[in-house]
């Protein structure tokens, strides 16, 4: 049975669907899975998680009072630290080393406290 022409203007409001629904798709994947994907020279700029800071190293209000290659050195650098009442928390590094962070006025102590470690 041929459909009257009339009646053809019901496949518009699907087709105009269809249609917005790709163009959003388009949009989103461009601004959502275009950036993680790696650079055009081949590297990854997101590699290193969210920059927050400007500096792979800056640990914002922090300052490293030891670094060492040995976790349980520097869970018993924090634990030193916390019995002489420095708040002391561990950074890892992409290397793999881990820092001992302690608030800036309290890095000449701390590094007092851990100058005879091997950690520095």
């Amino acid at each position: 049975m041929p459909m009257a022409s009339g009646n053809s203007w019901y496949l518009i409001g699907p087709l105009v669907a269809v249609g917005l629904v790709a163009l959003l798709g388009a949009v989103f994947w461009r601004m959502g899975l275009y950036w993680t994907f790696a650079h055009e020279d081949g590297t990854d700029r997101y590699a290193d998680g969210l920059a927050i800071f400007a500096d792979p190293d800056d640990y914002g209000l922090l300052c490293p009072a030891a670094v060492t290659d040995d976790a349980d050195l520097a869970e018993e650098i924090q634990r030193l630290l916390g019995e002489a009442g420095i708040r002391a928390t561990q950074a890892v590094a992409r290397d793999g080393r881990t820092a001992v962070l302690v608030f800036a006025e309290e890095v000449e102590e701390a590094r007092r406290l851990v100058g005879g470690s091997p950690a520095l």
